[in-house]
């Protein structure tokens, strides 16, 4: 990897109660979309408490990142977020200060 991937996305989810496991199939089904994207570096579907989930992605530059946010799998999301969250997804532009990739 020639550049690193400084420019990230942290999304917060918080399933609606019984939706759990739709929102873990959703976003395991997006793996496929965004390894389509050349500008996003690496992307990671979290689980992070019962009904809470979450999306860290990373970019090496502001294109990919912007281009992620207007893609497929970000427009899936909103398409499903009414239906699927108890609230509107939380999306941060972040910084990476330092990584370790192999």
């Amino acid at each position: 990897m020639n550049e690193n991937p400084n420019f990230a996305l942290l999304v917060r989810l918080e399933a609606k109660a019984g939706k759990e496991v739709e929102v873990e199939k959703f976003l395991r089904g997006g793996l496929s979309i965004v390894q389509e994207e050349s500008g996003t570096t690496t992307w990671f579907a979290l689980k992070l408490g019962p009904s809470t989930f979450g999306i860290f992605d990373t970019f090496t530059n502001e294109a990919g990142r912007d281009a992620h946010l207007s893609g497929r799998v970000a427009e899936a999301l909103m398409q499903k977020a009414p239906e699927l969250l108890s609230q509107a997804p939380t999306i941060e532009k972040v910084d990476v200060l330092a990584a370790k990739l192999s």
